[in-house]
Parts: structure tokens; sequence; C-alpha cells
């Protein structure tokens, strides 16, 4: 039994840096690799504060799920990594911002590092039948 697995990739979101794909579709399922706060025309930080960088994450996480064919509205799971935990409230307020209505099941860690030094990193799980 074999599995049809389509890669997912737009020039509306940082291209990966290493070999990975934006996202990967198979049954039904899109999966986002880890989304940092680039700018993904100049793939620059956009900026050093936590709001700022969830907002912009969140966006390219959005760009990745739309070249996929779905939304926000149909993320099924998403994985937030932030270097300080004191950072929660601010970054759960944009995020929520961000997101609108949708609910996704989510958990968020508290990491030592990041890619490039960012204070967030998103991936998630969302579900092309939503």
């Amino acid at each position: 039994m074999s599995t049809n697995i389509n890669y997912v990739s737009t020039n509306k979101a940082p291209s990966p840096a290493g070999p990975y794909s934006q996202a990967v579709v198979t049954n039904g399922f899109v999966y986002v690799s880890g989304q940092i706060p680039l700018d993904p025309e100049t793939r620059k930080i956009v900026s050093e504060d936590i709001r700022e960088q969830t907002i912009q994450t969140l966006k390219n996480l959005g760009k990745v799920l739309e070249a996929a064919g779905c939304s926000y509205q149909n993320l099924i799971k998403t994985t937030v990594y932030i270097k300080d935990m004191n950072d929660f409230d601010v970054m759960n307020k944009a995020y929520g911002e961000v997101i609108g209505e949708a609910r996704p099941a989510r958990a968020c860690v508290e990491v030592a590092r990041l890619p490039l030094d960012v204070k967030i990193e998103v991936d998630a799980i969302a579900s092309l039948n939503s």
C-alpha cells in the first residue's frame, strides 16, 4: 500500500532553511513545518517584540495553510515553542487575534533556543476535510 504525499511550497512564507518542506499533505491532513517570524521577502526577523513575532509567525503559517488549500479554520493542533514563558500572555493574545474563531488543540512549551534566536516558532496539523 503506497501513501500519496504532496509537498507544499509557497513564496508567500519563508522558504525552508534545510532539507524539509513547508508542509506535507497526506491522507487528508496537512502537516506544517515550524514557522518563525521571518519576513518572506527579506528573510529578516520582523522585530524583537514577541507580539510582532507571534503575528508574523502565524501569518507565515496561514500562507502555508492557504497554499495547501485550507485556512486557520482547518487547524486541528498547533505546537507553540517560545523562548520565555513570561511572554505567554502577550503571545496568547496575539495568537487569538490572528487565528480568529479557530480553536485547535494546542501545546505551548518553553525552549532553550530557536532558529536564528527568534522568540517563537509554531508548527501545525490541519485537516483538508473540515
